[in-house]
């Protein structure tokens, strides 16, 4: 079995991981190979003659399934008179991957984050949390890990109402960004569906000149911001696949 043959840890490091998770997760493991796993980011990788590799990059692509599945649930539930474009954007300041490095510093996750020397991604305790998520659920099922990932790390360690309620200038970012990495940011904005009781505004935003994102909204200034939201995302998810791929070294 994969997992069995992850027994490189020495007992301690083991025993370490075993307590946090006891202590600060609160659970008892059935499988602690998972959880090792899950706290090994891919610069320190270890071979296997099933995989070539083993890391923690499946069990994080697993996590951010079920953590994007748990937040929205449950903010689906809190805000019942919320639309789904509103949710979409809570949901996205809640697992965005700041918002998931400084979480997993908080809970003093990235001291059992093995890695080699010399790394210095801006996602690696991020990455660690996701693969945590991703490890919990295999072990502890959905409904075990909904409620530790609600209960004792989001809500015990995040003032979820501040941070969804954060009133950031998008727009102001993506100018600022586009003028600290010389890139021409453009907006281009019309009245859509006309006749209409009240008219709706088309913003398209233009990163040398390739559209990153399109919103509509009642008003221009709202129709841009959320425009302006879909161009980060897509800039910070590009950032972040050009890091892996860079090997994550300086």
């Amino acid at each position: 079995m994969l997992f069995k043959r992850f027994k490189h840890r020495k007992e301690s490091e083991s025993q370490s991981i075993e307590d946090y998770l006891r202590h600060i997760i609160g659970i008892r493991t059935r499988n602690l190979e998972i959880y090792q796993i899950a706290l090994t980011h891919r610069s320190a990788s270890k071979e296997s003659h099933l995989a070539k590799y083993i890391n923690n990059e499946r069990l994080e692509y697993l996590g951010d399934a079920v953590l994007n599945s748990i937040i929205s649930e449950y903010l689906f539930k809190k805000y019942p008179l919320v639309n789904e474009g509103a949710l979409t954007e809570m949901r996205s300041k809640l697992v965005c991957r700041e918002q998931l490095n400084t979480l997993a510093r908080k809970i003093g996750l990235c001291s059992y984050i093995s890695a080699q020397n010399g790394v210095k991604a801006k996602s690696i305790d991020g990455d660690a949390f996701e693969a945590l998520v991703g490890a919990l659920f295999l072990d502890k099922g959905y409904k075990m890990t909904q409620k530790i990932v609600l209960k004792r790390l989001f809500l015990l360690h995040l003032d979820i109402e501040s941070v969804i309620q954060e009133n950031k200038n998008y727009k102001g970012k993506l100018i600022n960004w586009g003028s600290k990495n010389n890139r021409e940011i453009r907006f281009e904005n019309q009245i859509n569906c006309e006749g209409e009781e009240r008219k709706l505004h088309k913003s398209e935003v233009f990163v040398d000149g390739v559209s990153y994102g399109e919103a509509f909204h009642y008003t221009i200034k709202k129709a841009e911001q959320l425009a302006a939201s879909q161009a980060l995302e897509i800039i910070s998810e590009q950032e972040y696949e050009k890091e892996r791929q860079e090997g994550d070294y300086n």
